[in-house]
C-alpha cells in the first residue's frame, strides 16, 4: 500500500485543457494570464465536486511557471 494515490488526485487534470464543464472560468483564466491583468485575489466558489481546487491549482502552476 506504499504507492497508493486517492482516484480523485491520481486522475485530476493538470491543464486548463483538460478541465471539463468549466469553459467560461477556464477562459476568463487565461485571459487574464495572456492579458498579464492579475488580480489580486481570487475567490472559487460553489457546490462540492464542480473543479474549484483543480481550477486553483492549474492557475497558481500557471502563473508560477510551474
Amino acid at each position: 500500500m506504499d504507492n497508493y494515490i486517492v482516484s480523485a488526485r491520481k486522475y485530476r487534470p493538470s491543464t486548463f485543457r483538460s478541465v471539463i464543464g468549466q469553459e467560461a472560468l477556464t477562459t476568463t483564466l487565461k485571459n487574464a494570464i495572456a492579458n498579464n491583468k492579475l488580480a489580486h485575489a481570487y475567490l472559487f466558489s460553489g457546490p462540492r465536486g464542480v473543479g474549484k481546487t483543480t481550477c486553483a491549482r492549474i492557475f497558481a502552476k500557471t502563473i508560477n511557471c510551474l
